[in-house]
């Protein structure tokens, strides 16, 4: 029989964090799978939904953190399903804007109004949540430094 392996604190609050994220995300599959939309699907309707500017599928890979082709192949079947529309910018022909259409909008507010997230979230004190954004916030900071890092160069 091997040796247990023992974990550090550092690496049983991984395991903690990555239990809860799974836990939260699993839930969220769930509420929105009643709305016939994917996790993805919901993330890209949000995403267009909450932006202050134009969204592009490029920025839409950035801030879901996915590979262009993955987000581009989402984006396509979205609006074959009449979630989404792509259209040329008016100023820069080359670039594609990606836009909520009617029945996206629709698909937004339905999983956006059965909100399991703040069932959960507010279990916690306005100070405990604070806590944990602020607390967060520095996690995904030091994430994405090393996601820097560690990403290949690109091409020359």
């Amino acid at each position: 029989m091997k040796d247990t392996v023992k974990l550090d604190e550092n690496e049983k609050a991984w395991v903690l964090l990555f239990r809860t994220f799974r836990a939260l995300e699993r839930a969220r599959e769930l509420e929105v799978a009643r709305f016939g939309l994917s996790m993805p699907e919901a993330a890209v309707l949000h995403a267009l939904r909450t932006a202050q500017e134009p969204v592009t599928p490029a920025k839409l890979s950035r801030w879901l953190y996915r590979e262009p082709h993955t987000v581009s192949g989402l984006v396509n079947r979205m609006e074959e399903q009449g979630l989404v529309k792509k259209s040329k910018d008016l100023e820069k022909k080359n670039l594609v804007r990606v836009t909520l259409t009617e029945k996206g909008e629709q698909a937004f507010q339905q999983q956006w109004e059965a909100r399991i997230v703040p069932q959960i979230t507010s279990y916690l004190s306005k100070k405990e949540l604070d806590s944990l954004k602020a607390h967060l916030d520095k996690l995904h900071t030091r994430a994405l430094e090393i996601i820097r890092d560690l990403q290949p160069a690109p091409y020359a």
